[in-house]
């Protein structure tokens, strides 16, 4: 208390000028209505900018909830479209059929090397998840791999950009299927081989999942032709395929797991034995 009364005792001629100061303006801003309204506009400015610095600090803090809604109501489309899709495409075996038959998990990616031949990616979700192997991953842009092995908390996928794999994958124009793989050159182009002599080829076309798997469905992009050639047999083609995905930058993922993968395999098993 004491500090204050020598502030204002030592700086009494300069608080005595600032009272003064401002009195003096409050009444010509009183008595003059140009001189109010100049005021009033000039108060608006400087408050309305604070008020938008402040919202536009708080939208910043809020991005990352934004980001979290915004995949959750991507990933509720995203089944939605897969289950409808293959509900239509099966409406002729039975039109009451709507159990879904594809559950998608978001997931952040902690790791991704795209660098070496055998490349693999590290999620944030695991067995507690109810993540399992065989799981495909993908984006809203397409697939990017499939899971590999798991932990309470965490699970490695085993990356498109990876020499040991093998996914089916087919020409959206003619439904001619192939086998997608890579040969460990750019992370931009991954192949589809094995692909028939007969099938219609052209740059630009779209290659898309085949759905002669149980981990993805039929349908979801890959990427574009960007060229292509006859194997030395002359009876199949090797296409080269640009990915929509960037493999180099991945952030928020989708996990999507076939529900009845388990049945399908069981039958197979049994069918094999």
């Amino acid at each position: 208390m004491q500090q204050i009364f020598n502030f204002v005792i030592k700086n009494k001629t300069f608080l005595l000028f600032l009272l003064l100061f401002s009195i003096a303006i409050a009444l010509t801003i009183q008595s003059h209505s140009y001189h109010r309204s100049k005021f009033i506009n000039s108060a608006n400015f400087l408050t309305g900018g604070v008020y938008g610095t402040m919202n536009s600090v708080d939208q910043y803090f809020n991005l990352k909830t934004e980001n979290e809604i915004l995949a959750e109501e991507n990933k509720q489309l995203r089944e939605q479209l897969l289950n409808s899709k293959f509900q239509t495409d099966s409406s002729f075996i039975d039109s009451s059929y709507s159990k879904s038959l594809y559950k998608i998990t978001i997931a952040d990616v902690y790791k991704n090397s795209y660098s070496s031949t055998n490349n693999i990616l590290t999620l944030n979700k695991g067995r507690k998840d109810s993540i399992k192997e065989d799981f495909g991953v993908m984006t809203s842009n397409g697939i990017i791999g499939i899971i590999a092995n798991t932990s309470n908390n965490y699970s490695t996928a085993i990356s498109i950009l990876n020499t040991k794999s093998k996914i089916n994958a087919k020409l959206k124009s003619s439904n001619h299927i192939g086998s997608l793989t890579w040969d460990g050159k750019s992370t931009r182009l991954v192949q589809l081989e094995d692909v028939s002599q007969y099938a219609p080829i052209k740059i630009g076309d779209t290659i898309e999942t085949g759905g002669e798997s149980s981990i993805f469905p039929k349908g979801i992009g890959i990427g574009t032709i960007s060229d292509f050639e006859s194997d030395i047999s002359g009876d199949t083609y090797t296409i080269e395929v640009k990915l929509f995905n960037d493999m180099t930058n991945l952030g928020t993922v989708y996990i999507l797991e076939s529900i009845n993968r388990p049945e399908i395999l069981n039958l197979e098993n049994s069918s094999n034995e």
